[in-house]
C-alpha cells in the first residue's frame, strides 16, 4: 500500500497543508477557506494555523444540504470510568465548490464509526450513549452526551455503569 501511494500520491490537494499519517485520501472537495480532505482517519478541515484532522468517532453528526456540509465536532469533556462524556461544539458549515463524494463519505466514515446507539430520557432533559469503533482498536468506546438541562452528576453515574457492563457483560 505504502508503495502505491508513492508511486500514484495520496491524491490530496495542492493547497492541502496537513500531514497525513498513515491514512489516505479518500474524498475531497474545496472551499472558500481551503479543503476538506476525508482520510481514512478522519476528515481534515480549515482552520485558523492550517488544518486539523476531526477524527471519526469526534464527529457528532455531519449533513449535506443545498450545496453545504454541516459538521458538528464533539470535544471530550470528562470520563466515567471508561465511559468518555462529551459535548458538541456548534455546527460549522462548509459551502463546497464542486462536492463530489466529499458528503457521501463523509456520511458513511460517520455512520461506520458508530456500533450501536441509545438514547434515554432524564430528569430535565436525557442523554445519548453511542459505542464507537476507533481505527486500529479492537473494542468500541462508549461515548455520552448529555443534552443541556440534564444533570451531569446523573449521566455520570449512568455513563459509569453503562461502561462498566458493557466491558464486563457477565456482571
Amino acid at each position: 500500500m505504502k508503495l502505491l501511494r508513492r508511486l500514484l500520491g495520496d491524491r490530496a490537494p495542492a493547497d492541502f497543508t496537513g500531514a497525513l499519517d498513515d491514512e489516505h485520501v479518500l474524498a475531497d472537495a474545496a472551499t472558500a477557506s481551503g479543503p476538506l480532505v476525508a482520510t481514512s482517519r478522519g476528515l481534515w478541515v480549515p482552520a485558523v494555523d492550517g488544518t486539523r484532522r476531526i477524527g471519526w468517532h469526534m464527529i457528532s453528526k455531519a449533513g449535506w444540504r443545498d450545496g453545504s456540509l454541516s459538521v458538528v465536532e464533539a470535544d471530550e469533556t470528562g470520563r466515567a470510568g471508561d465511559a468518555l462524556l462529551i459535548a458538541d461544539r456548534r455546527a460549522v458549515s462548509y459551502s463546497l465548490r464542486p462536492s463530489g463524494k466529499l458528503p457521501k463519505v463523509v456520511r458513511e466514515r460517520v455512520n461506520a464509526s458508530i456500533s450501536a446507539a441509545y438514547h434515554r430520557e432524564l430528569p430535565g432533559g436525557g442523554a445519548w450513549f453511542v459505542q464507537r469503533k476507533l481505527l486500529g482498536v479492537a473494542a468500541p468506546i462508549l461515548q455520552v452526551r448529555a443534552e443541556p438541562g440534564t444533570d451531569p452528576e446523573i449521566v455520570a453515574d449512568i455513563a459509569r455503569e453503562a461502561a462498566a457492563k458493557l466491558a464486563n457483560p457477565q456482571r
